[in-house]
């Protein structure tokens, strides 16, 4: 019985000596950001200003340069949209991020302060979204065939800025294409029609 006993606790021994170790579990990579054309983040930021306001209507999207994205392909990792409840007579931002750098908003969905809307303001004129057809990339790709290819070649560090906003009294939706740090400060400035991809003009202002 002990001889039996003997071997039975040899045999557990062996095993578990042969037995292969369980692997460790690598730590999760970080994650890089997530950058997004226009039409894109739109479509996140309308669901989240539905969220607020079920009548909620865009009057502006605009993106933001950051230390991880350059505008350069169309694309942006922080993208506001400016959005308007007639029935409330309220206006609310939305900004979505993609990134986590230091120079951006929180990762996610970052609302905004409420604010009262007046339809009769210029600059906040509420658009059809069905309107917005021509996304920023190639909004970018037209504006470089029309003196952005050149500006880039010379100042490769220039940031390039996205504004989508309704025309007034062109009546038409238009991207513009910002070579520079803000709509104010710019190198050049590019209107395009967000409907149809057709280049309208250099603006000066």
């Amino acid at each position: 019985m002990k001889k039996l006993l003997l071997i039975v606790l040899a045999v557990s021994w062996l095993a578990g000596c042969s037995s292969t170790p369980t692997p460790t579990a690598e730590p999760p990579k970080p994650k890089g950001p997530e950058l997004e054309t226009g039409r894109a983040a739109f479509q996140k930021l309308y669901v989240a200003a539905r969220g607020w306001a079920r009548d909620a209507q865009p009057y502006r999207l605009e993106s933001m340069v950051n230390s991880d994205s350059n505008g350069h392909d169309g694309k942006a990792a922080i993208w506001r949209g400016g959005f308007a409840s007639p029935v409330q007579r309220s206006a609310k931002p939305f900004t979505w991020s993609g990134t986590d750098a230091k120079d951006a908003p929180p990762s996610g969905m970052n609302p905004g302060t409420e604010d009262t809307y007046n339809p009769s303001n210029a600059s906040t004129i509420v658009f059809d979204i069905n309107f917005l057809k021509t996304d920023s990339d190639k909004a970018f790709e037209i504006a470089q065939q029309h003196g952005g290819d050149k500006l880039l070649e010379k100042t490769p560090d220039t940031p390039v800025l996205y504004i989508l906003e309704w025309n007034r009294l062109e009546n038409m939706l238009v991207w513009h294409v910002i070579y520079g740090s803000s709509r104010d400060e710019f190198k050049l400035k590019i209107a395009i029609n967000a409907t149809t991809g057709e280049y309208v003009r250099v603006e000066k202002s």
